[in-house]
C-alpha cells in the first residue's frame, strides 16, 4: 500500500512541474547558445603568399560628405561590401549576370583581372554561396569565339582562360559575354561585360564560400578596364573596408572627388602589373626604422592588394618592425596564437574595448616619397585572438624570401582608398567605412546634388525594395534587398516623447530560402542579439513564415533581467541600427529588410499575474503537506490493521505440538 502512495505522490509532483513549466512558457525567451570559435582559414590571392583571417576596429572619424568628380559626367556604380577579414579573410560584393539576372557573391580583388563565376557545366567546382550560373537561362549570354587576342580551346572554337594563384589554386573555363548589373543603388546601367564561365577549380577556390572573384586589377579582362574602355565610367574606383568587429563597407566603380585632406601616393602603372605605392619610410611610435628606402622598391615594389588579408614585409623590414614594436610592448604578456602552426605574435591582458587599443599599442606611419604620411592605428595591424579574451595578435608577417612589400586589407581598414588610374595615384582617407556605406546608401532617385554620398532624400522615389511601413516585404529575390535610409528631418525610428517601453516588436524580411533558414533561426537571432548589444535571454521568436524565396521573421526584444522597461535611447539605437542596415550578418543569411517595428508599453499586470508564482508555490506546499499528512495517517492505520486484537479472556487457537529434537 505504501508504494502506490509513493507513485501517486511522484505523479502529482510531475503534474505540478508540468503546470509550472506551462505557466512560464509564455514568457520564456529563446535561449541562444554561445557563438562558435572563430576560425582563420587561408585566403586566396594571386601571386602572393596565402594570408590568414583577421579582424579589427576604428575610432570615430569625420562625417564630412564626399562629392562626385566635378570634372566628369560619368555615372558610377555604388555597391555594398560584405563579410569581414576575421570570418572570411576577404570582402565580397554582389553582381548579377544574365537576363533575367542571376546573383553572385564575388571576392573583391585588386590583385587579379578576370571576373569569374562557376558555370552549370562545371563538375569540378565546389559548393558556394549561390547556385552556379546557367547560361541556357540567360537570353543575353554569348560565348566569346576564338580569335587572335585570346587563348583558344583545343577545337579552336571558344576563348578560354586559366589563372593560377600563389597557394596553387587554379580556376579555368571559357570566356563569355553577358549583361552584368550592379544592384539597385547603382547609377550605372547594366553593361555587357566579358567574364569567365568557370568549368574547373581547385584548392582554396574550391573550398571558399564566395562564388568567385571580381577582378579590379589592370588588364584587358578587368571589369574596371572594360567599363572605362566603354566610356561608361571614369578610369577610377574606390574601396572602403569596415573595421574590427564591424565588417562590410562600400565600393564605387567610377570617379569621386577627393576630400581636401586625402593623402596620395604616386602609383606607377609601368613599375609592376599591380597597384603599387611609392613607400620610402616607416615609423613606429614616432621612431623611424633604420632601413634603406630601396628596400620598399624591390621586385614588385610596395603593392596594395585588397584580396590579401594581412601585410607581408620583406625580411629586413619585418625584423626592424618587429624589434621596434616589441620594445614598445615589452610590458605586455606574450602568448601563443590560436593556431600554433601560424607562429603568431600575440599579447594578452588588454582591454576588449577597441577604442582603448591606442593607449597600449603605438601608431605606425607609412611615409611616401612626397612626405605625406598614412597613419595606421592599432586596428590597421592587429587582429583579435580567437580563443583568448582581451588578447590581440600582430597582423604583419614576413614575406618569406619574396622581397615584395605586400599591404593587404588589414592595413586599409576604415580607410577610403581611391585608385585613380587616370592620374596614376592612390589616395587614402581615414573614415568610418560603416558610416560611409550609410552615406552611400540612398534610393535610386536622382538628386539635385552631384554627390555620390548624399544625405538620404526626405521623399524617396519608388524602389523595388519594400518601404519601412510595408506589411509584406515582398521582393524579387534576384535583386539585392537594400536597406532603407531614414530622412534626416524625420527619422522613421523617431519616438514621440519619453515613454516606457516593455517590448520592441520587429518584422524582418530576408531573401533566403525558408527551408534553409528554419534550422538556423537560433543562430540568426544569436547574431542579431550580439550585433544589437542585448542578451540572448531578451530575444523572443514570435513567428516565422515565408513567401517564395523571402522569409519573414517576427521577433521581439524585452527588458533584461529584473528591468521593467527598455530605455528610449536603447530602443532607438536598436531600431535605427536595423533600419539603417548597420547590423552585419554572416553572408549565409542573405540581405535583410526591416519591414516594420512597434514599441509596446510594459504590460500592466493584475495582482494575480504579479504574485502567481508565490500563490502557486503556496498552493503546492499546502497540497504537499496535505499529501504527507494523509500518507502518514494511512500508514499508521494500516499498521494498526496488521496487529490482531484479542481479548485477554478470549479463546486462543490451539497449535499442534512438534516433537522435541534430541
Amino acid at each position: 500500500m505504501a508504494w502506490p502512495l509513493v507513485n501517486l505522490t511522484v505523479t502529482f509532483f510531475f503534474l505540478i512541474f508540468l503546470l509550472f513549466q506551462s505557466c512560464l512558457s509564455i514568457s520564456l525567451p529563446l535561449l541562444l547558445p554561445p557563438p562558435h570559435p572563430r576560425a582563420r582559414p587561408a585566403m586566396v590571392l594571386p601571386l602572393f603568399p596565402s594570408p590568414k583571417n583577421t579582424s579589427t576596429t576604428f575610432p570615430d572619424s569625420s562625417h564630412r560628405l564626399l562629392r562626385s568628380d566635378s570634372n566628369s559626367s560619368h555615372p558610377y556604380a555604388r555597391m555594398r561590401l560584405y563579410d569581414n577579414l576575421l570570418s572570411r579573410g576577404y570582402y565580397s560584393t554582389r553582381l548579377w549576370i544574365g537576363t533575367p539576372p542571376q546573383r553572385f557573391a564575388l571576392i573583391v580583388d585588386t590583385g587579379s583581372t578576370v571576373t569569374y563565376v562557376p558555370c552549370a557545366m562545371c563538375e569540378k567546382c565546389g559548393t558556394h554561396q549561390d547556385p552556379k550560373f546557367q547560361p541556357e537561362l540567360s537570353g543575353t549570354y554569348q560565348p566569346v569565339k576564338c580569335n587572335l587576342d585570346c587563348n583558344c580551346d583545343k577545337d579552336r572554337d571558344q576563348c578560354i582562360y586559366e589563372r593560377q594563384y600563389a597557394e596553387m589554386s587554379v580556376t579555368s573555363g571559357i570566356l563569355a559575354e553577358d549583361v552584368i548589373s550592379f544592384g539597385n543603388l547603382s547609377e550605372l546601367s547594366p553593361q555587357r561585360i566579358v567574364f569567365g564561365c568557370e568549368t574547373e577549380e581547385t584548392g582554396e577556390l574550391y573550398r571558399q564560400h564566395a562564388d568567385g572573384i571580381i577582378g579590379l586589377g589592370r588588364g584587358d579582362l578587368s571589369i574596371v578596364d572594360q567599363l572605362a574602355e566603354k566610356g561608361v565610367i571614369s578610369d577610377s574606383f574606390s574601396l572602403c573596408y569596415g573595421g574590427m568587429d564591424v565588417g562590410g563597407g562600400a565600393m564605387v566603380l567610377g570617379g569621386i572627388s577627393a576630400p581636401s585632406d586625402m593623402i596620395f601616393s604616386y602609383s606607377d602603372p609601368v613599375r609592376s602589373p599591380y597597384y603599387n605605392i611609392d613607400l620610402k619610410e616607416m615609423h613606429v611610435a614616432g621612431k623611424k626604422l633604420d632601413l634603406d628606402p630601396s628596400v620598399f622598391d624591390r621586385k614588385f615594389g610596395t603593392v596594395l592588394d585588397s584580396g590579401t588579408t594581412f601585410a607581408y614585409f620583406p625580411e629586413a623590414v619585418f625584423e626592424a618592425f618587429k624589434d621596434t614594436i616589441m620594445k614598445e610592448l615589452n610590458s605586455l604578456k606574450q602568448i601563443s596564437g590560436a593556431v600554433p602552426s601560424y607562429n603568431d605574435t600575440c599579447f594578452s591582458g588588454i582591454s576588449s574595448d577597441v577604442s582603448q587599443l591606442s593607449k597600449t599599442f603605438p601608431t605606425i606611419e607609412l611615409v611616401f616619397e612626397n612626405q605625406q604620411k598614412l597613419l595606421l592605428t592599432p586596428e590597421n595591424y592587429l587582429f583579435r585572438h580567437s580563443k583568448v579574451q582581451g588578447a590581440y595578435c600582430l597582423g604583419i608577417f614576413q614575406n618569406g624570401m619574396d622581397p615584395t612589400t605586400l599591404l593587404g586589407g588589414i592595413i586599409v581598414r576604415n580607410t577610403l582608398v581611391t585608385y585613380d588610374r587616370k592620374d596614376s595615384k592612390i589616395g587614402f582617407w581615414k573614415t568610418n567605412c560603416s558610416e560611409l556605406w550609410e552615406r552611400l546608401h540612398v534610393t535610386s532617385a536622382p538628386s539635385p546634388s552631384p554627390s555620390p554620398f548624399p544625405s538620404p532624400s526626405p521623399s524617396p522615389s519608388p524602389s523595388p525594395s519594400p518601404s519601412p511601413s510595408s506589411s509584406s516585404g515582398k521582393e524579387n529575390s534576384a535583386f539585392e534587398m537594400p536597406p532603407i535610409s531614414a530622412p534626416e528631418e524625420s527619422p522613421i525610428y523617431a519616438l514621440i516623447g519619453e515613454i516606457e517601453i516593455g517590448e520592441i516588436s520587429l518584422d524582418l524580411a530576408l531573401n533566403v530560402n525558408h527551408s534553409y533558414l528554419k534550422p538556423r533561426l537560433v543562430m540568426l537571432l544569436e547574431f542579431m542579439a550580439k550585433e544589437l548589444g542585448v542578451n540572448g535571454s531578451q530575444v523572443h521568436l514570435l513567428n516565422f513564415t515565408s513567401e517564395g524565396n523571402i522569409s519573414f521573421i517576427k521577433w521581439s526584444i524585452v527588458p533584461s533581467g529584473s528591468a521593467t522597461y527598455i530605455s528610449n535611447t536603447t530602443a532607438i539605437n536598436i531600431i535605427s541600427r536595423l533600419a539603417e542596415h548597420r547590423v552585419m550578418l554572416p553572408d549565409d543569411f542573405g540581405n535583410y529588410q526591416l519591414v516594420q517595428w512597434e514599441v509596446k508599453p510594459p504590460s500592466k499586470q493584475t495582482w494575480w499575474q504579479r504574485q502567481y508564482l508565490v500563490v502557486l508555490l503556496g498552493i503546492m506546499m499546502f497540497i504537499i503537506a496535505g499529501l504527507i499528512a494523509s500518507g502518514i495517517w494511512l500508514w499508521s492505520r494500516r499498521r494498526q490493521a496488521q496487529i490482531p486484537y484479542q481479548p485477554v479472556d478470549g479463546a486462543a487457537r490451539e497449535h499442534e505440538l512438534q516433537p522435541l529434537q534430541s
